[in-house]
C-alpha cells in the first residue's frame, strides 16, 4: 500500500471513515519529539501546528528542517501546518519555507474582507505548491491558549452555514475552520459545550474538510460528536502547554541538583507525549499508517 505523504488525501480518508487527524502545537524541540514519538507508537498520522508566536520563537525554517528530518527518520505522514497566520506576509514566509499547510486567519476581519485576504493567500500557496492544503477561518473563536475561569462566548460569534458555504466557494480553501461553541484555551468555571447541529448544518453546506480548533478542555464525549458529525482535524495546545510545565516542575522537584536539561527534560517529553496518545485514541487515528 502506497503510504501518502499528501496533507489532502489523509483529510479526505479521515472523511470517508470518520475519525480526525491530530493537530498538536509546538514551541520547542521537546514537544516535537514527544508528538512524533506518540505517533510513531500508535501508526498514527499527525500534524505539528506553530502559531505565529510559535514560530517567532522555534524560527519558521528551523521548525520546517525539523518536521522534514522527523518525517525522512521515521517515514510518517508528518504535516506541519502555520497555524493562525493573520497576515499574507507570514503565509509567503511560510509556504517559501516548505510547510505542507497553512491557515490564513482572518476571523477578525469583516466578511468580505475576509473573503479577499484569504483567497490572496490561498492563490499564493497553490501557486507555490499545488499540493499543499490551506485553511481559512469563519466566525469569531473567544479564549486564548491558557487557563482561563471563564469565556463567555454567544450565537452570534458562530459561523453561519450559508456564509460557510459561499466563503469556500469563494476563496477556494481546502479546510474550513468553524465556530460553533468552541473556544480557545481551557475554562475552569464552565464547561464548554458544543453547538452540534449548528456544525452538522456548516458541515451539510459545504465539502471542505472542517476543523476543530480549541480542543483542549473539551469533554471526550464533545470531541466524539464533533468528528461523528464531520470534523476531520483536531486541535491540541493548552493541554500539551499545561503537560509539559507540569512534567517539569516535578522533574525539578525530584532533581534539586541537577543541571542537565536532556536529564531534567525527559518528565516533560514523556507527560506532552502521554497526552497526545490519549487524544490520537480519542479520534481514532491510531493504526491508520500500515
Amino acid at each position: 500500500m502506497h503510504l501518502s505523504m499528501i496533507l489532502n488525501e489523509w483529510l479526505q480518508r479521515a472523511k470517508s471513515e470518520r475519525w480526525a487527524i491530530g493537530h498538536f502545537n509546538v514551541s520547542n524541540l521537546e514537544a516535537a519529539k514527544a508528538i512524533v514519538a506518540a505517533a510513531a507508537r500508535l501508526r498514527a498520522p499527525v500534524m505539528i501546528g506553530v502559531s505565529e508566536g510559535e514560530r517567532a520563537y522555534f524560527g519558521v525554517w528551523e521548525i520546517a528542517a525539523l518536521v522534514g528530518a522527523l518525517r525522512e527518520k521515521t517515514g510518517l505522514p508528518i504535516f506541519l501546518n502555520a497555524d493562525h497566520t493573520k497576515t499574507y506576509d507570514g503565509i509567503v514566509e511560510a509556504v517559501d519555507a516548505g510547510f505542507d499547510s497553512v491557515h490564513f486567519d482572518g476571523s477578525e476581519l469583516e466578511y468580505e474582507a475576509n473573503i479577499r485576504e484569504t483567497r490572496h493567500a490561498v492563490e499564493y500557496a497553490k501557486l507555490k505548491n499545488p499540493e499543499i492544503s490551506v485553511e481559512g477561518e469563519l466566525g469569531y473563536l473567544r479564549g486564548s491558549s491558557k487557563i482561563q475561569e471563564m469565556v463567555d462566548t454567544s450565537p452570534s460569534d458562530w459561523t453561519d452555514p450559508e456564509q460557510a458555504a459561499a466563503f469556500v466557494s469563494r476563496t477556494g480553501v481546502d479546510r474550513l475552520a468553524p465556530v460553533f461553541g468552541n473556544i480557545h484555551g481551557i475554562v475552569t468555571k464552565s464547561e464548554e459545550k458544543l453547538d452540534i447541529e449548528r456544525l452538522r448544518a456548516v458541515a451539510a453546506s459545504t465539502d471542505a474538510f472542517l476543523v476543530l480548533h480549541g480542543g483542549s478542555g473539551l469533554p471526550d464525549h464533545e470531541i466524539r460528536a464533533a468528528i461523528e458529525s464531520g470534523i476531520v482535524k483536531a486541535h491540541i495546545n493548552t493541554e500539551l502547554r499545561v503537560a509539559y510545565r507540569q512534567g517539569l516542575e516535578q522533574a525539578l522537584r525530584d532533581m534539586p541538583l541537577e543541571t542537565t536539561p536532556y536529564t531534567y527534560l525527559v518528565p516533560a517529553v514523556e507527560a506532552v507525549q502521554k497526552v497526545v496518545e490519549a487524544k490520537i485514541q480519542l479520534f481514532g487515528s491510531h493504526d491508520k499508517v500500515i
